[in-house]
C-alpha cells in the first residue's frame, strides 16, 4: 500500500450475530505513515480533477482542485516557516471561505493541529480558547478583528504568532507551493474542535487524521450516497462538526464541489443560493428548516428541484416540520444525530427509510446500545443513556481527564448525553439531553416530546421545556414559546390555546404549568437551544 493512502477493502452488512445495535460498513485500511490531507487534497491531482471546480463561493469566487492543492501547501509552508512545530495549535477564527481549506489542511499537511472556533463567539468566549489551547498561533478574518483584540487583551497566553487573514496570505504567496506531507498516523492527533457548550463551558475535543475519513465514507458515502457530480450546499458552517463534514470533507471525499457562503444563514439567503447554484445536496438544522417553511408560508419561493436529499442534524427534527416540508418543496429530510465527539451523523434516517419522528438506525460501521441508570442495557421501549461506538470518536477533551474518562468510555464507547429509546422498527426515539430529562409526577417525562407538540401549533414557531419546581419542591414542565410571524394575540388567550393543545394531545400530567413567550430562544451557534440558560 502506498504511503497516506486508505483502502476499501470490503463493504461489510450487519450479520444475525453481530453486535446488538451495530451494523455492517465500509472496512477502510490506512497505511502507515497517513496524513489525512493525502487523500481528501493532494488525490485529486493524480485523479485528474485538477481543474475542476472545488469550491464555489457566494461573493463569485472559485477555486479548483489544483489550486487548492497548492494554496493548502503554501499555507503549509508558511506555517512551517514561522517555526510551528509538529502538534502544535493554530486557532482558526475564520468565516466560510476558501482560506479556511487552505489554512485547516496546510496545518494538517504540515504536522500542526487547526482548531477552528465559532466565529460567532465573544473575546471574553477566544480568550478562553487561547489560554485553554495554549495555541502557538491565531489565524483570523478581518470581520472578526474586534473580539479577537479583546481575546488578546484578555488572555493570560499570548500566542506566538499573530495572522490576520492578510498576513497569513501574504505569508502563504512568498512561500513553495510543494509541501511533502508530514508522517504522522492514522490515530495521531489531527485537529480539534471545541464542544458547542449546550450543556456547559466548551470543551476542546480532540480528532484523529482518520476520523474524517470515516465519517465521509461511511455517512457520507454509504448512507448519503454523496459523489463526484454533486454540488453540496450546508446552511450549518464550516466550524461545527456537522458542517465540517457538509461542506468540506464529503465532498473533498469523493471530489465534488462545495458551495461557501461567508453570510448568517436564513431563509432567502438560502433560497438565492438553491437558484444560483442549483445544489443536489442541502444540510440544514430544524431551526432553520422552520424558519424557512414560515418564509414560504408568508410566500416566498423557493425551487429545490435540484435537490436530491436534504439533511437535518444539531437537534432533533420534529415529525411536523419533516411532513410540511416535504409537502411544501416536494423534497425529503433526512434527519439524524451526530455530535462534535463522534465528529459527525452515527444514527440517521436514509434514503431507503425515513420515519418522522426518529433518528433513524445506526449508521453503517457504527453500534449503539441504550443503558439505564445502573448501567445495564435498556429494554425494549425504555428510555436511557444512548452510547455509541465507530472509528471517528474523538481521543480524549483537551486537560479534561475526568470529562474525558466519564465520555470517552471502555472499550471504545461514547457517552453521547442523549437520552432515547427505539421504537417497534428499531428506529431511534430522541427523547432529550439526560440533562433536561425530568420527572413530572414520578414518571420521566422527555422535554423533546412537548416541544414537538407545541411546534406542531400553528401559532408556534419555536418551543423549549424546562424543569422548574413548583412551591412543593416538584418539578414541572415550562414552557417558552416564540410565536409564528403575524400571530398577536393576546398571552393570556394564547397560553390557554396551547395548554388546551397540549392535554388534548399528550399524556395529562406532561402540559406546561409555566409559559414564558419570547423573541426568541437562546442556542449554540449549531442551533441547539440552551436549556441550561432558561432553567438559570
Amino acid at each position: 500500500m502506498d504511503a497516506h493512502t486508505v483502502t476499501v477493502t470490503a463493504t461489510a452488512t450487519a450479520t444475525p450475530d453481530a453486535a446488538p445495535g451495530s451494523d455492517g460498513g465500509a472496512i477502510l485500511d490506512f497505511a502507515t505513515p497517513f496524513n489525512a490531507a493525502v487523500p481528501f487534497i493532494d488525490r485529486h491531482i493524480g485523479e485528474g480533477r485538477g481543474a475542476k471546480p472545488a469550491i464555489l463561493t457566494t461573493e463569485g469566487g472559485e477555486v479548483g482542485y489544483a489550486r487548492l492543492a497548492a494554496e493548502v501547501n503554501r499555507y503549509g509552508n508558511a506555517l512551517r516557516g514561522l517555526g510551528i512545530a509538529p502538534g502544535e495549535r493554530v486557532l482558526m477564527v475564520v468565516k466560510d471561505c476558501p482560506e479556511f481549506f487552505f489554512v485547516f489542511w496546510g496545518a494538517i499537511k504540515a504536522g500542526i493541529v487547526p482548531v477552528p472556533l465559532n466565529t460567532l463567539l465573544t473575546g471574553k468566549d477566544y480568550a478562553y480558547m487561547i489560554d485553554d489551547s495554549a495555541a502557538a498561533a491565531i489565524v483570523w478574518s478581518p470581520e472578526y478583528d474586534g473580539a479577537v483584540g479583546e481575546a488578546l487583551a484578555q488572555a493570560d497566553h499570548a500566542p506566538a504568532h499573530l495572522l490576520p487573514q492578510d498576513r497569513a496570505a501574504a505569508l502563504a504567496a512568498a512561500a513553495p507551493d510543494a509541501l511533502e506531507p508530514y508522517p504522522s498516523e492514522a490515530g495521531d492527533d489531527c485537529f480539534w474542535l471545541y464542544s458547542s457548550g449546550s450543556t456547559g463551558f466548551p470543551k476542546g475535543t480532540i480528532h484523529r487524521h482518520r476520523d474524517m475519513v470515516v465519517t465521509s465514507r461511511q455517512y457520507g458515502v454509504d448512507v448519503l450516497g454523496v459523489r463526484e457530480d454533486d454540488i453540496c450546499f450546508s446552511a450549518a458552517k464550516l466550524f461545527f462538526a456537522y458542517g465540517l463534514g457538509n461542506a468540506m470533507t464529503f465532498p473533498l471525499w469523493v471530489g465534488a464541489t462545495a458551495v461557501l457562503a461567508a453570510e448568517r444563514p436564513a431563509p432567502q439567503m438560502t433560497f438565492d443560493i438553491f437558484d444560483r447554484f442549483r445544489p443536489t445536496l442541502y444540510f440544514g438544522v430544524p431551526t432553520l428548516y422552520a424558519a424557512q417553511l414560515a418564509a414560504i408560508d408568508g410566500g416566498a419561493a423557493c425551487d429545490m428541484a435540484s435537490v436530491r436529499w436534504c439533511v437535518s442534524a444539531g437537534e432533533a427534527l420534529p415529525a411536523d416540520i419533516f411532513r410540511r416540508w416535504r409537502d411544501q418543496t416536494g423534497t425529503t429530510i433526512l434527519d439524524g444525530i451526530g455530535s462534535t465527539e463522534a465528529l459527525h451523523i452515527f444514527i440517521s434516517n436514509r434514503p431507503d427509510m425515513q420515519k418522522p419522528g426518529t433518528s433513524g438506525r445506526t449508521v453503517p460501521g457504527y453500534e449503539a446500545r441504550i443503558v439505564g441508570e445502573d448501567g445495564a442495557p435498556a429494554a425494549a421501549g425504555e428510555t436511557g443513556t444512548l452510547q455509541i461506538r465507530g472509528g471517528s470518536t474523538a481521543r480524549a477533551y483537551w486537560n479534561q481527564p475526568e470529562k474525558t474518562a466519564a465520555t470517552m468510555l471502555d472499550d471504545g464507547w461514547l457517552d453521547t448525553g442523549d437520552t432515547y429509546r427505539t421504537d417497534e422498527d428499531g428506529c431511534y426515539v430522541y427523547e432529550g439531553r439526560s440533562d433536561d430529562m425530568m420527572k413530572v409526577g414520578g414518571i420521566w417525562t422527555s422535554p423533546v416530546e412537548i416541544e414537538a407538540c407545541l411546534i406542531g401549533h400553528p401559532k408556534v414557531l419555536e418551543a423549549a421545556i424546562v424543569g422548574r419546581a413548583d412551591d412543593a419542591g416538584l418539578l414541572k414542565p415550562e414552557a417558552w414559546v416564540v410565536r409564528a410571524d403575524g400571530v398577536a394575540d393576546d398571552e393570556a388567550a394564547l397560553q390557554r390555546e396551547l395548554h388546551d393543545h397540549v392535554k388534548a394531545s399528550l399524556a395529562p400530567y406532561k402540559y406546561p404549568r409555566w409559559w414564558n413567550f419570547v423573541d426568541a430562544l437562546p442556542k449554540t451557534a449549531t442551533g441547539k437551544i440552551q436549556r441550561f440558560k432558561l432553567r438559570s
